[in-house]
């Protein structure tokens, strides 16, 4: 049997042809280019909590590195409806990208999963919602950073002694992942018990209740856990009130920077540590580049900012820094 060499040649050329237009994906914005203004849309949890304000802060700071990009910053007020109706008024708005963090995860899934399928690029930060329906997530990887305040808790007390943990709002995706790693990292030492864990949903004042009845309970509690710093301060007052100071240490999360954050209260001894838990924000502003000015096909699917301890051995350097 004869091959025709030409025919074969044309026909190898037509199939190179058909890959290579199959593999130009499409841009994650149909209305991409380095010459247009973008409006960026910010589903913000609330504007109570110290941690959204500095993700918020650090947001505003940082988008003036981008002449392009006018950020809109909505406060969810802590409330799902009020949030799930934000998200709606974005699309309304045609925004041309959404940041979010959810202020419960399952709530505010459908709306996130409308608005990403009708073409809107989603950024998720710090919170994730329940399935796979938005184009990245920009945060810490709360478990291990959670697991890694365990292990320091564990080596805080090597003899063992009962410890105490006050969970942040139980429906958000930080608050069950910090749980789980932490108890992970205790684990690691044997002599350790766990004798009380409550949520307090990440309110200082929720903190100072309940860990005064914790300590009531069990008043033998030598260090106890919190899934952000809010919680830690509520926590110091308790110990406080009780007499305890000096007997019970104080792990934060969150190592918010400024008079009232996480880094000062361990500068100034209160508590043992607090581990950074990242904004986000430079890296989602990055994302945020890459999709509508570069005209990006792909992006990550997940960005983790790495976390840092802040003890004793660098807290007061830490003060009073910008970012670190």
């Amino acid at each position: 049997m004869r091959i025709n060499c030409r025919a074969s040649w044309l026909l190898a050329g037509a199939v190179l042809a058909l890959s290579a237009t199959g593999a130009r994906a499409k841009p994650l914005s149909a209305t991409c280019g380095p010459n247009n203004d973008y409006v960026i849309g910010v589903a913000q949890a609330n504007f109570k909590e110290p941690y959204r304000e500095h993700v918020d802060h650090e947001l505003q700071r940082l988008v003036k590195n981008y002449p392009k990009f006018k950020l809109v910053i909505a406060d969810g007020q802590a409330d799902v409806n009020t949030q799930v109706s934000d998200v709606e008024n974005f699309r309304t708005q045609q925004v041309d990208l959404l940041f979010i963090s959810p202020f419960e995860s399952a709530p505010l899934t459908p709306v996130v999963t409308s608005l990403y399928k009708s073409g809107t690029p989603v950024i998720e930060l710090d919170r994730k919602t329940t399935n796979d329906q938005y184009t990245s997530f920009v945060g810490g990887d709360n478990r291990a950073i959670a697991e890694q305040a365990g292990r320091y808790a564990a080596s805080q007390l090597p003899d063992g002694g009962e410890v105490a943990i006050l969970e942040g709002l139980p429906s958000s995706s930080p608050a069950i992942e910090r749980l789980d790693g932490f108890k992970a990292g205790i684990a690691t030492n044997p002599k350790i018990k766990l004798v009380a864990v409550q949520p307090v949903d990440w309110m200082e004042d929720k903190a100072e209740t309940v860990f005064s009845a914790m300590l009531q309970a069990h008043p033998g509690i030598r260090l106890v856990y919190t899934s952000n710093d809010l919680a830690a301060a509520g926590a110091y007052i308790a110990i406080k009130d009780a007499n305890k100071l000096g007997q019970v240490k104080i792990i934060g999360t969150d190592g918010l920077p400024g008079p009232s954050g996480g880094v000062r209260s361990v500068a100034d001894g209160q508590w043992a540590a607090t581990f950074v838990y990242p904004t986000g924000a430079a890296e989602a502003l990055d994302l945020a580049k890459r999709i509508l000015i570069d005209c990006a096909s792909s992006v990550p699917r997940q960005v983790t900012v790495p976390t840092q301890l802040i003890d004793q051995s660098n807290a007061k350097g830490l003060y009073g820094k910008e970012q670190f």
